[in-house]
């Protein structure tokens, strides 16, 4: 019997400050060797990311994010990676870039809403696009956030915002949904989100997830004060939005990530 599994999310981050791995693969080189590491590992898609979006991280600019990027996407490519490559980015400029240089998703933490020309650039590239909640911006996001009703404002947002795209003429088949797990949230906030996952599936549209090695993690084990401390709650977190419909995970630990939501999908197989 076919075992099937959510497709595994690699992240590879390009900056010198992002929470987890800051400055492990700020050269070209490092990253793409971290990149082909994680496709070894059983990674289904490749997320270059070139600015942090961790609460407070300071703005990169548009020509420090493209050189951070573009030539790890072009690497990949000449390396034989053929799997997909996302660009974490806000910036249309960026997206632009790394889509020319062979990246197929633009993951964007900032649902398309970062610059005027975001939603007119993504219809153009033709690429699909991951929507993310996020309740202020990064510098600020966990300054004390409020909701009346975190699950039910952020798929209605959700829902709302992958409306308009797609009357702009990007498709439903291009798009997925991320409740923003730690973007302006509190652990109430997250917990909330990850038990409810299924009501953001219900827009019809494939959920990604990403929770890996976050602070609400170190919110529920305060002993896992440095991020490489929460592999366990993170293979948590990812089987528990696997079981509740989510298609996407996004992880720094890959090989550990693809064994646990492989085995999990090899016990549910079983007990048909």
């Amino acid at each position: 019997m076919a075992v099937f599994r959510p497709r595994v999310m690699g992240i590879v981050n390009t900056t010198p400050d992002s929470f987890s791995d800051g400055g492990r693969h700020d050269s070209v080189e490092a990253a793409i060797a971290h990149g082909l590491k994680l496709a070894a590992d059983g990674a289904d898609i490749l997320d270059i990311g070139g600015e942090s979006t961790r609460p407070g991280a300071a703005p990169v600019s548009v020509e420090d994010e493209i050189a951070r990027t573009a030539p790890v996407i072009a690497g990949l490519r000449a390396s034989g990676w053929a799997g997909p490559i996302s660009i974490d980015t806000m910036k249309p400029e960026v997206a632009a870039v790394a889509v020319g240089a062979g990246a197929d998703i633009w993951n964007d933490v900032a649902a398309l809403g970062f610059s005027p020309a975001s939603l007119p650039t993504a219809v153009d590239l033709g690429c699909g696009v991951i929507l993310m909640h996020m309740k202020g911006e990064p510098r600020t996001m966990q300054d004390a956030p409020h909701y009346d009703d975190v699950v039910s404002e952020v798929v209605d947002w959700l829902a709302v915002r992958a409306g308009e795209v797609m009357a702009a003429g990007i498709p439903a088949e291009r798009l997925w949904l991320d409740p923003g797990i730690g973007f302006g949230k509190t652990l109430a906030h997250n917990m909330a989100l990850t038990a409810n996952l299924e009501r953001l599936g219900a827009t019809g549209l494939p959920v990604l997830y990403g929770a890996s090695r976050k602070r609400t993690i170190a919110a529920i084990d305060p002993t896992a004060t440095d991020s490489s401390d929460r592999l366990g709650g993170s293979l948590a977190l990812a089987l528990e939005a696997a079981r509740r419909g989510a298609a996407i995970i996004r992880v720094h630990d890959v090989r550990e990530t693809v064994q646990a939501l492989s085995v999990q999908a090899a016990v549910t197989a079983a007990a048909r």
